[in-house]
Formats: structure tokens, sequence, C-alpha cells
């Protein structure tokens, strides 16, 4: 039988350590592959569902604004012009005086397709809150970004229902269309 020295039973084994430690690595690969298969799978899983929930939900409701809530215009200054003509109407209807409206620069970070207003107006509460409604949730969509209100004038009028003076800084989008 062979007889090994010293020097060789250490090199056989360091080998046979060495070995060993391939064989764990090996091992450890396999299962860390297996887990992240497994995990893949239940995310991949998960993701599906969610997409089936979400085209479930669109079948219920389109999701987009519908073609009269974007301002048609083909230019942004026509925009702004239907925008106020808009607030016009509004005021009238309900018999809040129009002091003032100017139409604003968009703001840097703004998508270019944004138009933006700011109206005076001299109302009371009631006229208020029903201009405020109608900007937000009518046709168009007009988003109210700012809201200043103070007394209309100094000498008191109604006191049960004051008339106020309302600064507004409105947004609102439009779509280039013909003219």
């Amino acid at each position: 039988m062979l007889r090994l020295d010293r020097e060789q039973a250490i090199s056989v084994a360091a080998l046979a350590l060495l070995l060993l430690a391939c064989v764990f690595t090996a091992g450890l690969t396999v299962q860390m592959r297996a887990d992240a298969g497994r995990e893949l799978a239940e995310h991949r899983e998960l993701l599906a569902r969610l997409e089936s929930r979400m085209r479930a939900d669109a079948g219920r409701s389109s999701g987009t604004a519908p073609p009269t809530a974007i301002l048609d215009a083909p230019t942004t200054g026509i925009a702004s012009a239907k925008l106020q003509a808009y607030l016009t109407q509004l005021a009238d209807l309900q018999h809040a005086g129009l002091v003032s409206t100017a139409s604003e620069a968009a703001k840097r970070d703004e998508a270019p397709d944004t138009i933006r207003i700011q109206a005076t107006l001299d109302m009371n509460t009631e006229a208020l809150r029903a201009i405020l409604y109608q900007l937000e949730s009518g046709t168009p969509y007009v988003f109210v970004d700012a809201l200043t209100l103070q007394p209309a004038s100094t000498t008191a009028g109604r006191v049960e229902d004051p008339l106020l003076r309302a600064t507004m800084s409105l947004r609102a989008f439009w779509r280039q269309g013909s003219p």
C-alpha cells in the first residue's frame, strides 16, 4: 500500500477541502437560482393579476377625458380666449361681476398644452361656490390653482352675504384643432 509523507497528506487534505468548497458553492448557487425562479414566478403571477384587474377596470370606465373636456383651438391664444369666454359665461349665470381676466404664461415645468388665466370677480359666497363647482366639475376641465378672497369694498353691504373680490389662477388643457 502506498504511504504518503506529511507534505503529500497536507496536499491531499487541501485538495479535498477545495473540492468540498466547490461542491458547496455549486449547491448554494443552484439553491439561489431556484429561489430566484420561484420569486420571479410569483411576481409574474401578481403582475398578471394586476393587469387583468386593470383591464377589467378600464372596461368599466374609459379612463380618458371626453373630447369636450379639453379646449379645442388652433393656438394657445384662441384657447385662452375660449377659457375666458367660458368664465365670463359662468360669471353671468351667477350674476357675478367680472372685473378683469388676463392670460398667464405657462410655467416651465408644465406641459406645452397647458393654458393659464388669472381672473378677478366680484360676487357673493353663493355665486363663488357655484362658479368653483362648475369650473372644477364642468366641461372643459378647469383647475383652480390659487384663490384669494377679500371684501369687495370697505363699506358694509349685506352682512349675511357680503360681496367678495375673488382672484383666481386657473389652468386648463387645450388640443390643437382646426380653426
